[in-house]
């Protein structure tokens, strides 16, 4: 039985929780609580990690716990452990060039300046793999980093369990009917 691996990429500790770079770790989050997975912290892979089958495949739901910009190694790691092949490798991460809501599934891209996509192709040697970009919102004038590690606006927040799902239904579709369809269905959804 072939394994798959869905990695959310976001920053570890309570202050980080309901940032905008941390929309990652909340659509992992989300789909695990549809299938009734539960995350256990892994000491020796520095993260935390939820596995358990799904639609007949094996899944492993991966939180690296590194901050961003470090996620590369542990995903790595996970996909060397479990034998995932790259075609059944997804990752989840925030994305600034989005309109807030929007997502995005593309495979073999750029990391288009985004640190932990940066740090997964550095580990991984290639860009070759799935990534499901969510819209924060795009940052009219200040720093970045501010930006991305602030909270969202109390009218987004109410909107982020809707986008959560919506991410969450496009993984489902990739997990069961390969990136083609999941690509269709995220590619054509927005709030």
């Amino acid at each position: 039985m072939a394994s798959f691996l869905i990695a959310g990429l976001g920053n570890p500790g309570k202050a980080y929780e309901k940032t905008r770079h941390n929309i990652g770790f909340r659509a992992v989050e989300e789909i695990a609580r549809r299938n009734a997975l539960v995350f256990k912290k892994k000491l020796l892979l520095r993260g935390r990690v939820a596995q358990g089958l799904v639609q007949e495949k094996k899944l492993f739901l991966l939180e690296p716990e590194t901050y961003m910009n470090l996620s590369g190694p542990m995903v790595a790691k996970m996909m060397k452990k479990h034998s995932i092949a790259l075609e059944n490798f997804l990752v989840i991460v925030d994305d600034i060039s989005l309109p807030f809501g929007r997502i995005r599934l593309r495979s073999a891209s750029g990391s288009g300046g985004h640190n932990g996509l940066k740090s997964v192709e550095e580990s991984l040697g290639t860009n070759a793999y799935a990534r499901l970009r969510i819209g924060v919102g795009d940052r009219k004038e200040g720093d970045l980093a501010s930006y991305v590690l602030a909270p969202f606006t109390p009218n987004e927040e109410k909107l982020v369990p809707e986008v959560l799902e919506r991410a969450a239904d496009v993984a489902n579709v990739w997990l069961t009917d390969g990136l083609t369809s999941a690509m269709n269905r995220a590619n054509q959804t927005s709030l």
